[in-house]
């Protein structure tokens, strides 16, 4: 990171020099499922990664940001990698720069092909970083591509509609490869099924070619005239049932029984979603205190993600809902708070604005609070999660620690 400060700079042209020089490692990679969108994309990754492990296979898997240590970005036949093996790839790839402008996540992303490729697997499940069509992933041919639901999130790199936006997630697809498209807006949908139509692309569309509906125990998954019963997924939100689906019609393309479909969604783990605390200081803290309170983190940060989180909220049993916030200043704080607003009806919500610790980027607690006041929500600012929570006296009180992954990978570090 010294090396190469966090620059964005979507392009391809330094990433096809790199591997060239590196004698194109992508092309040696285990048959890839490479997964663009906007929210959804590491719940879809780490569900279809699951199934595929069910099924016996071994499967390589790359993603980004990472929460707690940057090797949960490259994960190998199901483990993230190790300090030594990390450390020679890296050094690979710096050797081959020879210092030439490069962009962090370019030089890692290099890296990551060198490990996958160097290390056999049945499948590598690639993560695009930001956007798709110049994202440093998008040099390889996969075996099929999935679009998560796209919505505002990045604006200054991929424009500020959600046609330009799609455009950009649109990217990753290529002539006859199939495409697992989730269910968009109507304008993004018919962008994208009309792109796939002029670049030869199969597509199978949510609710067309592939349905998934919950009932109170079941997701009923249908697809290619086949009906499975399966059960609900271990991440919760309705949102997850079809980040499932998309999952789900990612395996049956690559013929994962129903077995493994069943197993994969039962077993998946992905921190930061919805995720229940159940250890660590502050559940310690809180359980003393409020024995009947339970602590949640969730890591969305954009309008979408406020709005499937409000709609979790409303699915819950009623009581007083407490989120405490940070954001950087970078993001849509304040549609985010829009969406939270208005997404909530009869719940008494509060709003607890912290800092994200050593990021010059944090919005300050202050002036998200403020934030929060304008848009109707009740908030005051704090120095960090655990002052928050020492502020929170209902006795059932629901508490969601949520917005920055920043602040996620800082609750993860003690709680996880």
């Amino acid at each position: 990171m010294a090396l190469h400060p966090r620059l964005i700079d979507l392009s391809l042209d330094r990433m096809w020099r790199l591997l060239a020089a590196l004698d194109h490692p992508q092309d040696k990679c285990p048959p890839i499922i490479h997964i663009a969108g906007t929210n959804g994309k590491g719940s879809t990754a780490a569900m279809l990664r699951a199934i595929l492990e069910a099924q016996g296979h071994r499967v390589h898997a790359y993603h980004s940001p990472h929460l707690t240590r940057f090797h949960e970005r490259i994960i190998l036949s199901g483990e993230a990698i190790a300090e030594p093996l990390l450390e020679e790839v890296l050094g690979r790839v710096e050797a081959a720069n020879q210092d030439r402008p490069i962009t962090f996540f370019e030089v890692t992303t290099a890296a990551a092909f060198l490990a996958f490729a160097e290390h056999p697997a049945d499948y590598l499940i690639l993560e695009v970083g930001l956007g798709g069509r110049l994202d440093a992933t998008n040099v390889v041919t996969p075996k099929c591509t999935a679009i998560t639901p796209i919505s505002f999130d990045h604006q200054e790199f991929l424009g500020d509609t959600l046609l330009s936006i799609a455009e950009e997630k649109a990217g990753i697809m290529k002539p006859g490869v199939p495409l697992m498209l989730a269910a968009q807006e109507s304008q993004v949908e018919e962008f994208l099924l009309a792109h796939a139509a002029r670049r030869g692309v199969p597509v199978k569309l949510a609710g067309r070619d592939f349905t998934a509906r919950a009932s109170a125990q079941t997701l009923q998954f249908a697809v290619r005239d086949m009906a499975h019963a399966l059960p609900l997924p271990a991440l919760p939100g309705q949102h997850q049932i079809d980040n499932a689906a998309l999952a789900l019609a990612c395996a049956d393309y690559l013929r994962v029984d129903e077995i493994a479909m069943a197993t994969g969604l039962q077993t998946v783990r992905w921190p930061a979603r919805l995720q229940r605390l159940t250890k660590g200081p502050m559940v310690t803290a809180l359980s003393a205190r409020l024995p009947e309170a339970t602590l949640y983190l969730d890591g969305g940060h954009n309008e979408a993600a406020a709005h499937m989180l409000a709609a979790w909220i409303m699915a819950q049993e009623a009581r007083p809902v407490h989120v405490i916030i940070a954001m950087l200043a970078s993001k849509a704080h304040d549609a985010y708070l829009a969406a939270l607003q208005a997404g909530i009806s009869d719940r008494h919500m509060h709003i607890h604005a912290v800092p994200i610790h050593g990021n010059d980027n944090a919005l300050s607690p202050a002036d998200l609070a403020a934030a929060a006041q304008e848009v109707g929500l009740p908030a005051a600012a704090y120095d960090n999660p655990a002052a928050a929570i020492s502020a929170i006296d209902d006795e059932t009180a629901l508490i969601i620690i949520a917005g920055s992954l920043y602040l996620a990978g800082d609750v993860l570090r003690d709680h996880g």
